[in-house]
């Protein structure tokens, strides 16, 4: 993401977490950034550069919010389904 404003980023990210459904943590991944400055970007600064992209966006990250419970329980079964705990 060399060579392109904040402003820029924000709304690509945005774009981005929308179209995939994917986590802060994946489109940190995906772009090569920090999870904080991907959640700065599409909580913060895009409700300044496009409020209505900013809330379309938190209603992404808000389903994921409250799936998380789920996918940790989910990656914990896997971590251990390799074990034979009886």
């Amino acid at each position: 993401m060399k060579n392109v404003s904040i402003e820029e980023r924000a709304v690509e990210l945005a774009h981005y977490i929308i179209d995939s459904k994917d986590t802060v943590r994946g489109a940190a991944k995906k772009f090569g950034i920090s999870k904080s400055t991907v959640h700065k970007d599409v909580s913060d600064r895009l409700k300044k550069i496009n409020p209505s992209l900013a809330k379309e966006v938190r209603v992404i990250l808000d389903e994921n919010k409250a799936e998380r419970h789920i996918r940790g329980g989910m990656a914990t079964k896997l971590k251990y389904s390799h074990m034979n705990l009886h």
